[in-house]
């Protein structure tokens, strides 16, 4: 059988990645410190996949099982020897972490194999592959580098599923949404995968869904935890936010339009599905979920800044993003580190300072100017 790791056993890796290497006929091997979850793909050796709909449609994911990084680095080693794909789906911020592992094995890989190997890290990020090949390249010396030409190809990946946090501690199970999307950059002819879309220029593909859904989606959490709401659906469902979003998305909408040419009406199209995506009331999910992490948000190439940034630089208007970046500035749930550590910032520095140093903002910046007119009045 076929054979493929996937760094990342989380609801993701396991509802999203992995269910489809499994139902394309893949052994696919799980790599993540969490013990418990490890031990259940061993002992399992499958798991459920549940969609979020009235129906709730179960697809049985079999050909699992699961190594410890930590503890099993050996045997992750003679996993990544076998394997035809190498996947991650376990946060930007880890890739550096699992690098070095990822590069013994290809060192002792290129000793005994001429086969293909393919690494697509499948992340909320652009160019996330790029950033993992970046780390796994620092730890091998020139003769090795040399070696990977032809025998390991690097694929950046657009990802697209909402899988919300669930309480499965004791289960293995996952509840999804319905909707996905996988879309691969590459001009090479690569094994065929079960909903995967190859397409030779990713650029047009990851914008549009980092700027409509994850765009969409931040905004929507930020402005209902202003409002105190506890869901993304019960948020969407307030007609003043709902317009809210429609509005910020339609200046991303136009910056994606003017910037790659897309049609303007199968856009609005798109725009109007993702919002419908958003009010599945089966996902239950929290506007503190998904508002997390406001400075990774917030950075300058990601899903509230960039799109504004871009917008002012292409004469289109901002001023709806400009609020959403006001309202993440304000989000202080207090189990959220990041959210913590943006407040304490602010308290210290002000926003404007706050603005420069994690946006990348200058304190002339029409946007900033904007951002501070919008957070003044959310004060208010």
């Amino acid at each position: 059988m076929k054979q493929t790791v996937h760094f990342g056993a989380g609801n993701i890796g396991r509802g999203f990645i992995g269910a489809l290497f499994s139902e394309s006929g893949y052994h696919v091997t799980f790599v993540d410190i969490a013990e418990n979850i490890i031990n259940k793909l061993n002992t399992e050796k499958k798991y459920k996949v549940l969609l979020a709909t009235d129906e709730k449609e179960t697809t049985t994911i079999e050909n699992v099982s699961g190594l410890n990084n930590m503890k099993q680095e050996n045997e992750v080693i003679e996993a990544i020897k076998g394997a035809t794909y190498l996947t991650t789906a376990i946060g930007p911020t880890i890739l550096p972490r699992i690098a070095p592992l990822i590069a013994k094995g290809l060192v002792e890989r290129l000793k005994s194999s001429d086969e293909k190997l393919y690494v697509i890290a499948c992340e909320n990020q652009i160019s996330s592959t790029d950033i993992l090949k970046k780390y796994i390249l620092e730890s091998l010396d020139e003769e090795t580098k040399a070696k990977l030409q032809n025998k390991v190809y690097f694929f950046n990946s657009a990802v697209d599923r909402i899988v919300p946090i669930q309480d499965n501690q004791d289960s293995l199970d996952v509840l999804v949404e319905p909707y996905y999307e996988w879309v691969v950059e590459t001009s090479e002819t690569i094994p065929a995968i079960e909903g995967m879309t190859i397409v030779p220029e990713l650029a047009p593909f990851i914008e549009r869904k980092l700027f409509t859904v994850n765009t969409g989606h931040a905004v929507i959490a930020y402005l209902g935890y202003l409002e105190g709401k506890s869901t993304i659906d019960q948020t969407l469902a307030d007609q003043e936010i709902y317009n809210q979003v429609k509005r910020t998305l339609g200046e991303t909408g136009a910056y994606l339009i003017k910037q790659y040419g897309l049609n303007e009406e199968e856009h609005q199209k798109y725009i109007t599905k993702i919002i419908e995506r958003f009010k599945n009331s089966y996902l239950n999910d929290g506007v503190t979920r998904v508002g997390r992490s406001p400075l990774r948000k917030l950075g300058p190439d990601d899903r509230l800044v960039r799109p504004a940034t871009e917008a002012k630089k292409a004469g289109l208007p901002f001023t709806n993003l400009a609020k959403a970046i006001a309202a993440a500035l304000l989000f202080d749930f207090k189990e959220d580190e990041e959210a913590m550590k943006l407040q304490a910032m602010i308290n210290e520095s002000g926003v404007a300072a706050v603005l420069k140093e994690v946006c990348q903002l200058d304190e002339a910046d029409e946007v900033t100017k904007e951002i501070l007119h919008h957070y003044e009045g959310f004060k208010k």
